[in-house]
Order: C-alpha cells, then sequence, then structure tokens
C-alpha cells in the first residue's frame, strides 16, 4: 500500500491540474478566437463596403449630376459648342456606385465579383505594390490584404491582360476559393467573372486554369505574371499558346490577337513560390 505521504503528493498534483486545465485550455483557445474574430470584421467589413455601393445617397447623388449635366449641355449649346463635340471632349464619367466609395479611398480601382462565389471585393491600385498585401480598404494593416493590381496595370485602356493579386486564405476569403476552379465541374458552373472598372461595367469568359510559380529572373521559361501588352501577334500567340497548354482542362474557349485578358492570380502549394492563375478573355 502507498504510504499516506504519497497519497498526499499525488492528491496535490491531481488538483493542480484540474486548476491548470481551464487556464491551459483558454491560452490554446486565444488564437483560435482571434483568428475567428478577424476573420468576422473582415466579412462585416466587405459587407458594408457592398451595401455602400447601393445606398440612397448614391442615387440620390446620380440625380444631381444627372441635373449638372443637363446644365452643362444647354450652357454648352448657347455657346455655339455643338452637343456632339461636347459629348466626344467628356472625361469618363465614373459609374455613380463607385461614388462614395471612391470618396472614401482614391486607390479603388474597381469590383471584381464571380456570381455563387465568396469573391465579391473591391480591386485597389497605388504606387507601392505591396501595400494591398497587408492593409484592408481604410488602410489599416490586415493580414488579409485586398484584392489590388499593380501600379503600372492600365485597367482602363485597357492593355492585353492585367492581372489582379490576392491572398488565398484558409477560411476561403479574398482569392481563397480560386482553388475551386481546379476542377473542371466547378468551372463548368461558374465560367464567367464580371470586373467593373470605376467607369465601364465588364464581363470576362474563363480561358484557362493553370498552375505555375514564380521563377528566378535568369530562368528562360513562360511568366504569366509578367505579360501585359501584345503589340504583335506574335507576342499575343506566346502568351495564348502557354496558358492553353498549361491548362488543367480545356474550357473550349478560344481567343485571337486584339483580345483583352483578365489574370486572378494567388498563392498555391504544389511547389515553392507556386501560383495558381486563371485567365479570362473580355466578351461585354
Amino acid at each position: 500500500m502507498e504510504s499516506e505521504e504519497k497519497v498526499v503528493e499525488k492528491s496535490r498534483k491531481h488538483k493542480f491540474i484540474i486548476a491548470a486545465l481551464p487556464v491551459i485550455v483558454i491560452v490554446c483557445l486565444i488564437p483560435v478566437g482571434r483568428a475567428y474574430y478577424l476573420s468576422v470584421e473582415r466579412e462585416k467589413q466587405q459587407e458594408f463596403l457592398k451595401d455602400v455601393r447601393t445606398m440612397e445617397k448614391v442615387r440620390r447623388l446620380w440625380e444631381e449630376d444627372r441635373r449638372q449635366e443637363k446644365a452643362e449641355i444647354i450652357e454648352k449649346r448657347k455657346s455655339g459648342l455643338e452637343t456632339e463635340d461636347y459629348f466626344d471632349a467628356r472625361q469618363p464619367v465614373m459609374l455613380k456606385k463607385f461614388t462614395l466609395l471612391y470618396e472614401e479611398n482614391n486607390d479603388l480601382a474597381g469590383w471584381l465579383s464571380i456570381e455563387g462565389m465568396v469573391i465579391d471585393y473591391p480591386v485597389m491600385q497605388c504606387e507601392n505594390d505591396e501595400y494591398y498585401l497587408h492593409h484592408d480598404f481604410n488602410g489599416k494593416e490586415d493580414k488579409y490584404g485586398c484584392l489590388y493590381v499593380r501600379g503600372k496595370a492600365d485597367i482602363n485602356t485597357p492593355d492585353t491582360n492585367f492581372i489582379i493579386y490576392g491572398h488565398n486564405m484558409r477560411d476561403g476569403s479574398m482569392f481563397g476559393d480560386l482553388d475551386l476552379y481546379k476542377e473542371k465541374s466547378f468551372y463548368l458552373e461558374h465560367s464567367t467573372i464580371s470586373f467593373d472598372t470605376l467607369y465601364e461595367e465588364r464581363t470576362y469568359e474563363i480561358v484557362a486554369v493553370f498552375l505555375s510559380k514564380v521563377y528566378n529572373e535568369n530562368e528562360d521559361v513562360f511568366k504569366y505574371y509578367q505579360f501585359y501588352s501584345a503589340e504583335t501577334e506574335e507576342e499575343f500567340d506566346y502568351f495564348y499558346t502557354n496558358i492553353k497548354e498549361l491548362s488543367l482542362y480545356d474550357t473550349g474557349v478560344t481567343a485571337e490577337f486584339g483580345d483583352t485578358f483578365l489574370t486572378l492570380s494567388t498563392c498555391a502549394y504544389h511547389v515553392k513560390d507556386g501560383r495558381l492563375a486563371v485567365v479570362a478573355k473580355r466578351v461585354e
């Protein structure tokens, strides 16, 4: 039989473990709770940004702009300038649904959405290409960041291609859902992408989905992330042929010189510095 001292010692250890257990559980749950809180806050912010686009104030601003526009046309007519000449000389008019968002942050470049998916976010652009990797729409540090295009991208003209970047988040937010495009069955149900610039609404149809990586500068391989403009048909064919050959499946969608592309790019984990790319051509 155990001595009385050993029994007492075991009893003390048992009580200590029982007393410490809640503390251990709480410490372990802190990171989980923080991650959940950040995810919820991010979702709330995105919902707010989406709501802003359809607020009643936007409608009032639109009506006010229409009245102002009519007044300007009348003044132009009085001054002898033809209405057609006036319209030709005007600058592009911002879509009314972006008026308030743009007032909040002038880095807003447009809005990306895919029906039936989580992807429904503003797209940002500024001189510092790394800024929106780590900051939210309001400029606060945030591991989710924002979807963004690099400063060199011309999304308004546009050039042959521009690339939207975003984090591949584990909770599926930002570009976390792009992994679903690895399966053709998913692509067949989500084959179109909506990207609205500040000035026009656009629709794109997916041409190719492929895995790649960030290569060393001196490696002579196809680097999709360096392609922005095709001045010649040969340059276009180089990009188009490569994305078709790399594609995980045949989408059946073709393109030709003169078409313009939108590329969605995010991290992938099949290799070091891996990337997943979804390339779509503009159809509207």
